[in-house]
């Protein structure tokens, strides 16, 4: 029964989800029994109604025997109806907190996190799987809780009319309990296969569709494809494999409820004990025999939910319990923040094999390093340990004296300013691309920012209120370019950290990214990872980099004198991209 226990393990764990709402939850299964109870009084007086007047053509007192069985008719369904109502309502506040839960989990989790998970996987956990658990909470789990009851109160019921007779019909309950065990265990697992399977085809779809554009010039539709139908096709499989459970699981009760029946029948009839019983008593049975049924009929559909809602609570927990974030410190930076930052002796790897291996070199307040070197060097993993997008180093960063890993996360990402290469823009307003909402930016600062950045004409012409859509597609890869260097720049940071963008662009464009990469350059303490030639000379001190180590430093002058890697590079690529 671990099974049973881990289902119910998950169901507690939900608990502060709902608590907010326990009022109506502790109302609902107040009323329920309540409710539960007046049904079970229902074929008890259709037996009277039938031994005691219709049989013997006794019209008196039959009027008030219809009007008991309405009223318990009545009163039944409106508690039915209130109880229903209320655990819709709380089970749709707690499935909007657990989506918020969730959310909030994936917005603090550290990028390495994301580098480890296809986005539709995780997208799958966030929706489809939040609602699978909401199905339980509104239907399954409350569901069972009322069947067991109906069940309940239809056995005791019918062992008080006949004792023998429910005794030989309790007689097929064994290999019909242990056809429903063995159901359960083989739909719980998969369901569980069924949910991963969804997750791998919302994981390779989103893949594929945001990068249709690449499959379709390279002419790999064919491959993808393929490779679709069978991620789709097994999740069929698995799916088509739960059904056949869900359905031999009905077939089951309704084949054990039907000969039950029959049984009933021969015992009322007098062909088992030798005696016939009474005609309200046989009508009575059979009503509670179908109450008794009824819910186990539909339990295999509320099991198919319930162990739907397991794989996923099994997927939202172990989602919820991995804590891949930056370790949060607790100091703050020294104000006023002056941008002094060393790097002494600093390894990190993303795996088990290092890509740093002892970076030393410093950031002095108000100056311009630019790191140079091969692809695959260690330039911009640099740039991501100095605004804690990864933490896990080995030696020591210091910023204005205090050690990195020490500084509370939101501290340093108000003081250091990233734009990266990889360009993202959401689909909002231009003002929401640059402020990202952020508080104290108002038409003044934002003004000065365009000016800064020479985004100014694009704001002349749209305004800041044009709807950029989805990765800036209304907009040029130099205009979006621009727009991170004025989301960079619009919170006054002390340190621009700048992945210099190498993408092909107009010459107009070209001269636009070059003017505000210097006004950048004039205004901050900056770390760029430098691609154009222009740049890397107005840097005040190169470092080089080779193989996650420090080759060479110093100006761009004296690294040609030296006639070292640097000036192996200028000659390389520099002096043939920029003559």
């Amino acid at each position: 029964m671990s099974a049973e226990v881990s289902t119910w393990s998950q169901l507690k764990r939900l608990w502060p989800w709902v608590r907010e709402n326990r009022a109506a939850v502790w109302i609902a299964l107040a009323c329920s029994p309540l409710a539960m109870g007046l049904s079970m009084v229902q074929p008890l007086l259709v037996k009277r109604a039938i031994d005691d007047h219709i049989v013997p053509l006794q019209s008196e007192g039959l009027g008030t025997v219809a009007a008991l069985y309405l009223g318990t008719v009545g009163v039944a369904y409106a508690l039915t109806a209130g109880y229903t109502l209320l655990i819709i309502h709380a089970g749709q506040h707690s499935l909007v907190r657990l989506r918020e839960s969730v959310y909030r989990h994936l917005i603090t989790m550290a990028p390495r996190f994301f580098d480890k998970r296809p986005a539709g996987a995780l997208l799958t956990r966030a929706t489809s799987d939040v609602e699978a658990i909401g199905e339980t909470l509104q239907h399954g789990v409350m569901g069972i809780v009322l069947d067991v009851l109906m069940m309940i109160g239809a056995l005791g019921a019918m062992l008080w009319l006949d004792w023998r007779l429910s005794l030989l019909i309790l007689a097929v309950s064994p290999p019909l309990l242990i056809g429903i065990e063995l159901c359960r265990r083989a739909l719980r697992k998969l369901y569980l296969l069924t949910r991963e399977g969804l997750a791998r085809v919302n994981g390779y779809l989103a893949e594929r569709m945001s990068g249709m554009e690449i499959v379709q010039l390279f002419g790999h539709e064919q491959p993808t494809i393929k490779r679709f139908d069978d991620l789709n096709r097994r999740f069929r499989d698995d799916a088509i494999k739960a059904n056949v459970f869900d359905a031999f699981m009905y077939a089951l009760v309704d084949g054990v409820g039907q000969m039950c029946i029959a049984v009933m029948l021969w015992y009322g009839a007098g062909g088992l004990f030798g005696e016939a019983v009474s005609a309200g008593l046989l009508v009575a049975f059979v009503d509670y025999l179908e109450r008794l049924f009824r819910p186990l009929r539909e339990f295999s559909g509320k099991i198919a939910v319930l162990q739907r809602a397991s794989a996923a609570m099994t997927r939202i927990f172990e989602l919820l319990d991995d804590d891949d974030r930056i370790a949060e410190g607790t100091a703050t930076i020294p104000l006023p923040s002056r941008g002094h930052v060393v790097y002494r002796d600093v390894r990190f790897g993303y795996g088990d094999d290092d890509v740093l291996h002892g970076i030393s070199f410093e950031l002095l307040p108000g100056e311009v390093v630019a790191l140079v070197g091969p692809t695959g060097c260690g330039k911009t993993t640099l740039t991501r340990l100095l605004s804690r997008a990864y933490d896990g180093y080995r030696g020591s960063i210091t910023m204005d004296g205090v050690e990195l890993s020490s500084l509370k996360t939101d501290d340093v990402r108000e003081h250091v300013a990233a734009v990266y290469q990889d360009l993202h823009l959401f689909p909002d307003t231009l003002r929401f691309n640059v402020t990202l909402g952020r508080a104290g930016l108002d038409d003044a600062r934002l003004a000065e920012v365009a000016a800064l950045v020479r985004i100014d004409d694009l704001v002349a012409q749209k305004g800041w209120d044009i709807h950029v859509r989805e990765g800036g597609g209304n907009l040029s890869v130099g205009q979006g370019q621009l727009v991170t260097f004025g989301r960079a720049m619009a919170g006054e940071p002390t340190i621009v950290v700048l992945d210099e963008a190498t993408a092909s662009v107009d010459p107009v464009t070209e001269q636009r990214i070059t003017e505000a990469t210097e006004a950048i350059l004039a205004r901050k303490t900056v770390l760029v990872v430098a691609h154009r030639l222009a740049t890397i000379t107005a840097a005040d001190r190169i470092v080089v980099l080779d193989a996650g180590r420090v080759v060479e430093q110093g100006t761009h002058a004296e690294l040609l004198d030296a006639e070292g890697s640097y000036a192996a590079l200028y000659r390389q690529g520099f002096a043939e991209a920029h003559g």
